[in-house]
């Protein structure tokens, strides 16, 4: 799935194909994106913790 939820308010790639989205639909793509931004968040801790342990 492509980045959720720009400042403009749309939903990524999969809303691209139609206009409008059930509310379940959008409640789901939401958690996939939150989930993305969780591993996101955890990769970036560990970088941090690499680059630290460098030092």
């Amino acid at each position: 799935m492509g980045d959720c939820c720009s400042a403009s308010g749309s939903c990524g790639d999969m809303a691209s194909f139609r206009t409008y989205l059930t509310r379940d639909e959008k409640i789901e793509m939401l958690e996939e994106y939150k989930k993305s931004l969780e591993l996101e968040a955890k990769g970036v801790a560990e970088r941090i913790e690499q680059l630290k342990k460098m030092n």
